[in-house]
């Protein structure tokens, strides 16, 4: 893991579709309100949404850092210490834009693993009403995972297998230094 564990004020949850990004950003988020630590948390799924997307970005990965950089200035000068981002990181070479996008904190970049048959079970579980949705999530998670695989460049990973958000969120916190 790089640095130390009491240096990081940001974590960004990577990992496949289905992997517990956002859930896990929220369970991190309820420990965080529980001791009274201002933060912040941004889906980025949510910041990326623009239809149709531009052109020469599909995954309006552009669109995306643009939001980021502008939500992290704002939660900060709001107050926020801490900054708990969901979304995919898919090459070694754009953490560094992340970093950026979040005014230069000390990130920590967490990928978030799980079993492809317990994705798949998630998945559909999550997009029982859209079957269009369903199939792209569950081809894009077997893809994703293969190309997470390939050269890791994250600082701690955690199998998210079988347990609970909350678990994983107490993991993230410690490897973050967050914990009380």
């Amino acid at each position: 893991m790089a640095g130390r564990v009491e240096d990081y004020d940001a974590v960004l949850l990577s990992g496949t579709v289905g992997a517990g990004k956002t859930t896990t950003a929220h369970a991190l988020s309820d420990l965080l309100s529980a001791e009274d630590v201002p933060h912040a948390v941004v889906d980025l799924d949510e910041v990326r949404l623009l239809r149709p997307p531009p052109l020469g970005d599909p995954f309006q990965h552009e669109v995306e850092l643009a939001n980021l950089r502008d939500l992290a200035r704002n939660y900060r000068a709001a107050g926020a210490s801490r900054l708990v981002v969901a979304g995919v990181v898919e090459e070694a070479a754009e953490v560094a834009r992340y970093r950026e996008a979040l005014a230069g904190a000390r990130l920590l970049l967490v990928r978030l693993a799980v079993d492809l048959d317990h994705a798949a079970v998630r998945l559909r579980a999550r997009h029982a009403d859209d079957p269009g949705a369903l199939a792209w999530h569950l081809d894009r998670v077997g893809e994703l995972t293969q190309v997470l695989d390939v050269a890791p460049f994250e600082d701690a990973r955690i199998d998210t297998t079988g347990r609970t958000p909350a678990d994983v969120a107490v993991e993230v916190r410690r490897l973050a230094g967050w914990a009380p």
